[in-house]
């Protein structure tokens, strides 16, 4: 169960494929946008309400984007996911109640945690972002910075506070409704949590309890990951181009900043892949191509450098094709990621899109594409993280807990 962008979702239907190869009867539930995600996996699909989209591109969605800073942003976000929360209530009981173990994504843990106590039914959850307080860094959705040690977990546990509030009213009725007290007793919070990223890029920090594991990463199912034969084309014609693209973030506004980008490339004398994405970016000329989503583990390893937002799952396919970033985070943990990346060394520095113009991105570029040391450090982190296997601790988990 999981909610939000496609980059919330696309990694466990990777996860969903291994544990339905592992023998087991496997249904994502999501966004209804998402299905054909699941398209050709043997994963099964139960749709939830909202569009994650047409919420960002609502007025309500745009009013994120007045402020500049993380706790601003959280503060924002914590309202409008108040008033969405309660409306996956229903599609996330019905599926459950034909389930047999609840797998919850951080985005959706409060919910289906209730409803596996209401329904006595063991539940793991699956995070993709370090979630739980720590001294070792700040909270991810504030963007990583630190406040020290103690200043990071106080800071942490006010993360975790906020994002009780989202669910502030919906799992209290969720829990009279399934005849449980309105609300939990203390020391409840807890139960075992396998993180989906690397340990090679978040080491495990030290300070968590034993049951807070870091697994790898889980790669979205790709099928035979086919590329589109006018891209194909456009790889053929020329040297390896960038890939600039922001996902699922949105923009204030799309056609200036494509100008900005179209310039840099130019600039620093490269081609370049565009991604529309939910931002709606685009571009025309010889040495630009436009494209919508295509797999990311088939386009990136022939990327000349990826100059994107740092969303968990793009950050995540940048380091696995092992090529150079230039990094773009807009909100919440997109700045952590970005960190992550120069600290790695495989990106030459942050970029955030409030400062982004043709000559920021352009200096950037040269840097990642130009500078060996960028590309030798991708290759050797990508090839470490390519032999890891996220997914077997998982699927281990899920078998134990079947019986």
């Amino acid at each position: 169960m999981t909610a939000g962008s496609r980059g919330d979702v696309a990694p466990y239907t990777g996860l969903g494929y291994a544990l339905s190869r592992a023998g087991h009867e496997v249904t994502l539930v999501t966004h209804g946008c998402f299905e054909p995600l699941v398209a050709g996996s043997g994963v099964r699909f139960h749709p939830m309400p909202l569009d994650p989209r047409a919420e960002l591109e609502s007025a309500r969605g745009r009013n994120l984007h007045r402020s500049a800073t993380g706790v601003g942003k959280l503060v924002r976000v914590v309202g409008m996911a108040r008033t969405l929360a309660g409306r996956m209530t229903d599609d996330m009981l019905a599926a459950a109640r034909s389930s047999d173990l609840l797998l919850l994504a951080g985005s959706t843990a409060p919910l289906g945690q209730a409803i596996a106590e209401g329904l006595s039914l063991p539940s793991i959850v699956l995070p993709l972002q370090p979630l739980a307080p720590t001294r070792e860094f700040g909270p991810p959705m504030l963007g990583g910075r630190s406040w020290g040690a103690v200043g990071n977990r106080i800071a942490g546990h006010g993360v975790q506070l906020a994002i009780e509030r989202v669910f502030s009213a919906a799992v209290p009725d969720l829990r009279a409704r399934l005849g449980l007290p309105r609300s939990k007793a203390r020391g409840t919070r807890g139960g075992r949590v396998l993180h989906g990223f690397s340990s090679l890029v978040v080491p495990r920090p030290r300070d968590w309890r034993p049951d807070l594991e870091v697994t790898g990463y889980w790669w979205p199912y790709d099928g035979e990951a086919q590329l589109p034969p006018e891209l194909r084309e456009f790889l053929g014609a020329g040297p390896p181009p960038v890939f600039v693209g922001l996902g699922s973030a949105t923009v204030p506004d799309p056609a200036r900043l494509s100008a900005e980008v179209v310039d840099a490339l130019r600039r620093a004398g490269l081609r370049g892949v565009i991604q529309r994405g939910w931002g709606g970016l685009e571009a025309a000329g010889d040495d630009v191509l436009t494209i919508g989503e295509v797999p990311h583990s088939a386009l990136f390893p022939r990327m000349a450098a990826v100059v994107h937002h740092c969303g968990a799952g793009t950050t995540a396919a940048g380091l696995r094709a092992g090529v150079p970033a230039v990094a773009v985070p807009i909100q919440f943990d997109e700045g952590f990621w970005a960190g992550r990346l120069v600290r790695a060394g495989v990106a030459p520095g942050v970029v955030p899109l409030r400062g982004l113009t043709a000559g920021t991105l352009a200096s950037a570029l040269v840097r990642a594409v130009r500078e060996p040391a960028f590309r030798e450090r991708a290759q050797d982190l990508g090839a470490r993280i390519r032999a890891e296997d996220g997914v077997a601790p998982v699927v281990g988990a899920v078998n134990r807990a079947a019986g």
